[in-house]
């Protein structure tokens, strides 16, 4: 890996996405990742002015400390994590894809890490109390994933990581906000895809750089019993170890009353983690010009440009419909022309055909592709 671009992407890092001001902390959570790379972090956050803090864990060892977890050591775990959480102004989340099957068969032990453990630490403290901004380090599997080999994607994540212009995406993005805002009404139609809710008084997020790198989405909310119809979704999601496919959801007054996919009892258990888990709380927009397939990586494909993510679960404070769950599950459908096309109506106004941004409010988000 090129020393200077692993110092690039981590001055992006802590200048742009998180912001780090003099005497501010940040805590660097590396799982499966060189160390050049954290040490750059490391650098960046001190000559920013910052104190860095740094927690270096592997997806083996975490898998180890889940397998033979119970509710207390899950609680004592989170109760340590949560108290120097609390203590930090600002998280960096950076980690290594080396094998995501490692989660596949823990079972009930990964739901209880997500409610015990994950929830109270993530859920709870870094997302509404921190300046966070979280990503994946480029690997051989992920380059497998992409069916690249490994300098080619190694370009790719650069090209669409420190190499963007968030600046300009951040201002591409003013008069969808402003849009989004106002708007109330949404229609999803697609392939084996038709369905309605409200955003009313939602509001909208625009994401360019500061929550997640690779970033380029808008999101908002549907209100939570607003939901009704059908959507399926077109791309692969690994989640608890298992990559799904053919995910397909019933949905009536918000609730998900039916779920089909390649494996129907493992995704009924997911959503009935908790009672919010059948509920949505996110409804999003992917406009990276540079990212065009799917690549079973959330914070890559949840990014691709032609695409919406349609999430289950928990909602963000930023943009917040009351769902609460220990579940939060970005799942992607592209409605590009090769994948089938689709149609978004927001208001009775048709924003976007078959991938293509075509409403006067979002065209800039076309990025000219």
């Amino acid at each position: 890996m090129s020393d200077s671009r692993e110092r690039d992407l981590a001055r992006l890092l802590v200048r742009y996405s998180i912001g780090l001001k003099p005497g501010e902390s940040c805590l660097i959570h590396a799982t499966d990742v060189p160390d050049s790379m954290v040490e750059k972090l490391v650098e960046e956050v001190y000559e920013a002015g910052g104190y860095p803090q740094v927690q270096l864990m592997s997806i083996r060892l975490e898998r180890a400390l889940i397998a033979q977890s119970t509710t207390k050591s899950l609680s004592l775990w989170a109760e340590c994590d949560a108290f120097r959480m609390n203590k930090m102004d600002a998280f960096i989340g950076i980690r290594g894809i080396v094998n995501p099957r490692e989660h596949a068969t823990l079972g009930a032990s990964f739901h209880s890490y997500m409610e015990y453990y994950n929830a109270p630490v993530h859920h709870d403290i870094r997302v509404p109390h921190t300046k966070w901004v979280v990503l994946r380090y480029p690997t051989q599997l992920m380059a497998y994933q992409a069916n690249m080999s490994t300098k080619e994607f190694e370009d790719f994540f650069y090209s669409v990581t420190s190499e963007v212009d968030y600046l300009a995406m951040a201002a591409a993005m003013e008069k969808a906000k402003a849009f989004l805002d106002l708007a109330d009404s949404v229609h999803i139609v697609a392939k084996d895809t038709d369905i309605t809710f409200s955003i009313k008084g939602m509001g909208a997020v625009p994401c360019a750089g500061l929550r997640n790198i690779p970033d380029g989405e808008i999101y908002t909310c549907p209100i939570r019993d607003s939901v009704n119809g059908i959507i399926t979704y077109n791309t692969a999601s690994t989640y608890h170890g298992h990559c799904f496919t053919d995910i397909s959801f019933t949905v009536k007054n918000g609730k998900i009353i039916d779920a089909t996919a390649d494996d129907v009892d493992a995704i009924n258990a997911i959503l009935d983690s908790d009672e919010g888990a059948r509920y949505f709380g996110e409804f999003a927009l992917g406009c990276n010009p540079n990212i065009n397939f799917a690549m079973d990586n959330t914070l890559f494909d949840e990014k691709i440009a032609g695409s919406i993510h349609f999430t289950p679960g928990n909602a963000y404070d930023t943009c917040d419909n009351g769902n609460r769950s220990s579940i939060h599950w970005d799942l992607v459908q592209i409605q590009t022309p090769q994948f089938g096309g689709g149609k978004i109506y927001i208001d009775g106004q048709l924003i976007r055909e078959d991938g293509r941004f075509v409403h006067e409010a979002f065209v800039d988000l076309n990025f000219d592709r």
